[in-house]
């Protein structure tokens, strides 16, 4: 979310100022309320805009997750977030619901139904460190970049890989460790680049 919201111009960080702070500890400060037209993206930006003194990446990671215990700041959480996410690609039509039963008592699940969707996005994952890589992540398109990186650190991308070739395979991690070698600070103070990008880029790989 806060990628997204930094993409489209919502937020941004903090200056670095004279002593030149960290990512991690720059705030996240809002720069715009117009509607994105998500809800979830909308509420995300409400609870920025709203909250003073701001917060860093890192607590809005925990708050936007929904997964935050510090009672002081459970009026800034974002609630049921995974259901709420779930619900909209249920609407969407690229999952459906159903009631399995485990042991004692029955929980809702959300299994794949549009699998043609899920192929077209694996096979854009795998393109962009394949047959369109440039070798430039300043050159990436962000959205895709931001993926890569969020998709290693939920343990899903070498799925993303698995149906490649050998060689093919090789290569696409390689690559992708050559993403993850990158320093956030350093592709943070490059021109026309993203800092709130890094900076959650940051977070996730420390």
């Amino acid at each position: 979310m806060l990628i997204e919201l930094a993409l489209r111009g919502r937020l941004q960080l903090e200056a670095s100022g004279m002593r030149r702070k960290s990512l991690l500890t720059r705030k996240v400060l809002f720069k715009s309320d117009s509607p994105t037209g998500d809800m979830l993206l909308d509420e995300a930006l409400k609870h920025i805009k709203e909250t003073q003194p701001p917060e860093t990446v890192q607590s809005w990671i925990e708050l936007l997750s929904g997964e935050t215990w510090n009672p002081l700041k459970l009026h800034y959480q974002l609630r049921n977030v995974r259901e709420r996410l779930a619900k909209n690609l249920v609407e969407k039509g690229v999952l459906t619901t159903e009631k399995q039963n485990f042991l004692l008592f029955d929980m809702t699940t959300h299994p794949l139904t549009n699998n043609t969707i899920k192929q077209r996005l694996v096979r854009k994952v795998q393109e962009a460190v394949l047959e369109k890589w440039v070798n430039e992540p300043q050159r990436m398109d962000k959205r895709m970049l931001a993926l890569l990186f969020l998709a290693h650190s939920s343990d899903v991308l070498e799925n993303a890989f698995a149906p490649l070739l050998d060689d093919q395979y090789d290569l696409a991690m390689k690559r992708v460790r050559l993403l993850l070698d990158l320093d956030p600070e350093a592709e943070a103070a490059k021109s026309g680049t993203n800092e709130l990008l890094w900076a959650v880029v940051a977070a996730f790989t420390k």
